[in-house]
């Protein structure tokens, strides 16, 4: 079995403590999917037509940059992918950061973390940007049931 990275994105740090279970659970890598420009409270008003986050979820062409790549991609065989729900898919930085690299005949499996939202049509977009790559199926993680899941996901 080659090596395992998790990467995520986490706006509030629910994402980043189920995370941190997934690694600690299958020994992986962790990486943090973090913006160049890191977001506000203010940026992160769904509420608001105009904060950041609403800004860039209007527009799917959007692709917030990161503020530092992950460093040799490829010795990694299984990438496990972590985001809050935003606007019933994953963000846009996501995007960014599955564009970023070739996942061509890589294991990806999302996950994620949300209040209210599913998982289904992050899972869809998810697909649509790295087509070669092959996908688990992804889970909506509530605390405590992350390595569970990841003993579905990685062989023995």
């Amino acid at each position: 079995m080659g090596k395992t990275l998790v990467a995520f994105f986490s706006a509030s740090g629910v994402t980043a403590r189920a995370a941190k279970e997934i690694a600690d659970a299958c020994g992986a890598d962790l990486y943090e999917i973090r913006p160049e420009v890191p977001y506000t409270s203010a940026d992160l008003d769904w509420t608001n037509k105009k904060s950041r986050s609403s800004v860039e979820m209007g527009d799917p062409a959007c692709r917030p940059a990161i503020a530092q790549p992950v460093t040799d991609m490829a010795q990694y065989d299984t990438v496990f992918v972590g985001f809050p729900v935003w606007w019933y898919v994953e963000p846009r930085i996501v995007d960014t950061f599955l564009e970023s690299y070739d996942f061509s005949g890589k294991t990806l499996a999302p996950f994620a973390t949300s209040g209210g939202s599913g998982i289904g049509k992050a899972e869809e977009s998810l697909h649509r940007h790295c087509p070669s790559a092959f996908w688990k199926a992804g889970k909506l993680l509530h605390g405590g049931d992350a390595a569970a899941w990841v003993k579905t996901v990685l062989p023995d």
